[in-house]
């Protein structure tokens, strides 16, 4: 379970300050799928990454799985999210000179794991998304559609509870973003998943089952799908 609590976000711009996060309270329960929508400036992707543990509120709190990541020490709260979240960008943040292989097998090495199991969990990462026989090819040699099911992949690998996606489709077409949007959901209905995404795209959001509605830094509103709902 997600649970924020009166955060606010500001940052310092020079001698001004911008309010990104207004007194935010969420409650996202285990399993939800969930997107957040809103127009550019309304605060998603803050919001989105404070609840990650890569954004520190300037004020509020926010609990992950029963922990409160901001009382964490910055090592504590980098080894609780390497252990329980998973994180998929727009821009799929794929290093070039690797391998998808070797890019899923990234975060299995900071964790420390033997080289042997780092690859058989990282094939087997691959195989879940549609991808074992690209294993051996670089991001350049994949289709948008690929390199975003390779960073799918490595957000899974470490068997993350939590998957946070910042616009996962934006950098797509409809069809393969249609095509990402409903692997995320086999893997939420296989996994039992918490799945956040944020976008500005009512077909994406149509696509999860619960949304809330972000204007100028605040959640506005918020509404539940059943899975007959679902587009």
């Amino acid at each position: 379970m997600i649970v924020m609590k009166e955060v606010t976000k500001v940052y310092e711009m020079g001698s001004s300050q911008v309010l990104a996060l207004n007194n935010v309270n969420l409650r996202v329960e285990e399993g939800d799928f969930l997107a957040v929508m809103g127009p550019s400036g309304s605060g998603k992707s803050t919001l989105l990454y404070t609840i990650g543990g890569l954004l520190t509120p300037t004020k509020g709190d926010v609990t992950v799985n029963g922990t409160s990541i901001y009382e964490l020490t910055p090592r504590e709260r980098a080894k609780f999210r390497r252990e329980n979240v998973g994180f998929i960008f727009q821009s799929f943040e794929l290093l070039p000179y690797l391998t998808a292989l070797e890019n899923v097998m990234l975060p299995l090495y900071l964790a420390g794991i033997s080289p042997i199991e780092q690859e058989n969990v990282a094939k087997e990462a691959l195989n879940k998304v549609g991808l074992a026989n690209r294993a051996f090819h670089k991001p350049t040699e994949l289709s948008g559609g690929e390199q975003q099911r390779v960073a799918i992949a490595r957000g899974i690998v470490n068997n993350s509870t939590i998957i946070l996606a910042d616009e996962p489709t934006g950098n797509l077409d409809q069809k393969t973003g249609n095509e990402i949007m409903q692997l995320l959901y086999k893997l939420h209905e296989k996994d039992e998943l918490t799945i956040i995404v944020v976008t500005h795209d009512p077909a994406i959001a149509g696509c999860t089952y619960k949304v809330a509605e972000m204007i100028d830094g605040r959640v506005v509103e918020g509404e539940q799908r059943t899975s007959q709902e679902r587009k």
